[in-house]
């Protein structure tokens, strides 16, 4: 079933990308690249940091540094647990799969490890904007 669209605008959307990102960087099998799927988790955590700059209506910045971001966030007020401050292992995942060899090939351990990343940067974005 399709999720419901929202504005460009609108953190929910952003969440919804989010979580499509999530489900592409899990899919496993012998035709994808597993530093692709590092990509998606990547991207996914990217966008659910984005939702939360949207929610709290500050602009983002145009970086791929999901370290950077979420220090952006922190120096604007907002208490960061330190178990979101580890999408800086995903932030090279941004660029480097983009270009064959520019990074050598993720192991399964590596790849489930930095899905349970974006999943709890996408857990934590969600409490973020559920908050009254």
């Amino acid at each position: 079933m399709a999720r419901k669209r929202f504005p460009p605008d609108d953190p929910r959307e952003w969440l919804n990308r989010a979580r499509s990102n999530l489900v592409l960087s899990r899919i496993t099998n012998s035709d994808v690249y597993l530093e692709d799927n590092c990509f998606d988790a990547q991207q996914a955590a990217e966008k659910a940091i984005k939702a939360v700059f949207i929610h709290r209506g500050e602009s983002f910045p145009y970086i791929h540094n999901l370290e950077d971001r979420l220090k952006r966030l922190e120096r604007n007020g907002l208490k960061i647990q330190i178990y979101v401050h580890k999408p800086h292992e995903l932030t090279r995942f941004a660029s480097e799969p983009r270009y064959p060899g520019a990074s050598g090939p993720v192991s399964k351990r590596e790849h489930r490890h930095l899905v349970r990343i974006a999943e709890a940067v996408l857990r934590w974005a969600e409490s973020q904007i559920e908050k009254p």
